[in-house]
């Protein structure tokens, strides 16, 4: 975590918060820190990741659904369960919408 942690600082500082590049960077940090229990650190990450893509590159851009998707797969893993499947509703109704059944 502590070289991801670099590396999107690192993203931030060369590319720019807003960068696709430095959208994923904090993705995967946020990722890492679910997968070793840091929930909410990775749940306030996510949503701001999500409305970061939403804002630089739109709600339908591939990058800003799994955002969305990630965000939901946290509010699970913590019990928000309402909140989680509403996202993942909205989610699975725009991928649809987007990319065909």
């Amino acid at each position: 975590i502590d070289i991801e942690e670099k590396v999107v600082a690192d993203h931030e500082r060369i590319s720019g918060a807003d960068h696709p590049s430095t959208l994923t960077a904090r993705a995967n940090l946020a990722a890492s820190y679910q997968q070793v229990g840091r929930t909410s650190e990775a749940i306030e990450l996510l949503a701001q990741v999500a409305a970061d893509c939403d804002r630089t590159l739109g709600p339908e851009h591939p990058d800003t659904l799994s955002a969305r998707a990630g965000l939901a797969a946290s509010y699970k893993e913590v019990g928000r369960t309402s909140e989680a499947i509403d996202i993942e509703e909205r989610v699975a109704a725009d991928r649809e919408r987007i990319l065909g059944a």
